[in-house]
């Protein structure tokens, strides 16, 4: 009899660290379940993070492309020579190439405010307005029209282009169109 209850006694013993091994068990995969989700989440934060440098460090190389575009054509505007080699505006004075490299560095200095999001649709449509008011920047529009009229709806210089030329439709409408 006594043997028996020792192993009872062992059993009852065993069923309770068997028990506690179980509850440490589920324990211990809870803690773990919860330690993955913390990963989950940081990485998840570690994978917006490297989106938002490789947007902001292709934000910026357009900055510098833009940057490198602007140097290029103040040498064009400063070396009739130089800008001969564009070629955009053929026959034309040196003065009036110099006219419209700066005016297409103007609608640049707005598309440029138009990707980085700093201005609106209609605020741009204003600063359309007040830029075809002036009859040189008009005429470098008409140049360059057949250039831009081939750009992609969905790109922000085609965005851009369109609303300039729905400007020069709501000059037109009110009968005040500046001659080329």
């Amino acid at each position: 009899m006594e043997r028996s209850a020792v192993g009872d006694y062992f059993g009852g013993i065993s069923a309770v660290f068997s028990g506690l091994a179980l509850l440490l068990l589920v324990i211990t995969l809870l803690f773990q379940q919860r330690e993955l989700r913390l990963q989950r989440q940081e990485l998840s934060l570690q994978r917006q993070e490297l989106i938002s440098s490789r947007e902001e460090l292709r934000r910026s190389a357009r900055a510098d492309l833009r940057a490198l575009h602007v140097q290029l054509t103040q040498m064009a505007m400063d070396d009739p020579a130089l800008a001969s080699v564009w070629n955009d505006y053929p026959g034309e004075p040196h003065e009036v190439v110099r006219q419209h490299l700066f005016a297409n560095l103007t609608f640049g200095h707005y598309l440029l405010f138009y990707e980085w999001g700093d201005v609106t649709e209609e605020e741009l449509l204003e600063y359309a307005r007040t830029l075809l008011g002036s009859p040189l920047f008009h005429r470098y529009w008409e140049a360059s029209r057949g250039a831009k009229e081939g750009l992609s709806p969905e790109s922000h210089e085609g965005r851009l282009f369109r609303i300039f030329e729905q400007a020069i439709r709501e000059v037109q409408g009110r009968g005040t169109r500046n001659p080329p």
